[in-house]
């Protein structure tokens, strides 16, 4: 069903439908986690989700696949080998990567001491100083490959190989709201008090999901984002002020 072959790149990639349960398959764009692919996953999401196919419920974009969840209907709705079908034939002519970037996002963060209590682990892991690790974390933008493990639940990167920084031993079983962590060279924020393994380098005193706001959840996949150290002083008045 693939009929492209030749390695991804930023215009077009290969890829391969395979079932993910009863009700959700799995376009796949390959393994490697790249601004390319993401992109390119982006853009596979946004031409399925126009095609409007009877029967699905969901379309999300992720690293390196696109999950379509559907509906089975005995009374005609689309089974796998239907709708795979028919995605195959929405994809045939290839997938052009999503190149617009989406939004341009600046997340004020405030870095180390009680906001972000790994800091100095991850600085040691890197062979950095904890300035070190905040001048990489914030000077190159990070894109948003996608939501996920919770509501507004923003996943970035792809950071510089010094913070290829696993995930800790043990996990917390309650990180607290706004917290930016890194692993893996990707950063998580997390947008309310959840567990979580990541290494907590800072806080943002934005609010990151809010179910009144349009939309909720204040990243998208897509956007680019610049991570903008700011003080505990600036970081409680940011937060007065969203109050």
């Amino acid at each position: 069903m693939n009929v492209l072959s030749e390695p991804p790149s930023a215009a077009e990639t290969s890829w391969r439908i395979l079932p993910q349960g009863d009700r959700c398959l799995i376009v796949s764009f390959g393994d490697r986690i790249d601004a390319s692919v993401g992109r390119t996953c982006l853009a596979a999401a946004g031409k399925l989700r126009d095609a409007r196919l009877p029967g699905v419920t969901d379309v999300v974009p992720s690293f390196v696949a696109v999950a379509v969840h559907y509906r089975p209907d005995p009374r005609g709705g689309p089974t796998y080998a239907q709708l795979a079908e028919r995605i195959g034939q929405l994809l045939a002519d290839g997938v052009r990567a999503d190149d617009s970037g989406g939004r341009e996002v600046d997340i004020p963060v405030c870095y180390g001491g009680e906001y972000g209590p790994d800091l100095a682990e991850v600085a040691q892991a890197a062979g950095l100083t904890p300035e070190g690790v905040i001048q990489l974390h914030s000077q190159p933008r990070s894109m948003v490959f996608m939501l996920g493990f919770a509501p507004g639940h923003a996943y970035l990167g792809v950071h510089d190989e010094k913070l290829n920084i696993p995930r800790r031993p043990s996990p917390r079983t309650a990180v607290p709201i706004g917290a930016v962590a890194v692993a893996n060279r990707q950063t998580v924020i997390y947008p309310n008090r959840l567990p979580g393994g990541w290494n907590i380098i800072g806080t943002t005193p934005l609010t990151m999901f809010d179910p009144d706001r349009d939309p909720a959840a204040l990243l998208q996949p897509g956007d680019s984002v610049r991570f903008v150290p700011i003080s505990p002083e600036e970081f409680e008045r940011i937060r007065e002020a969203g109050r």
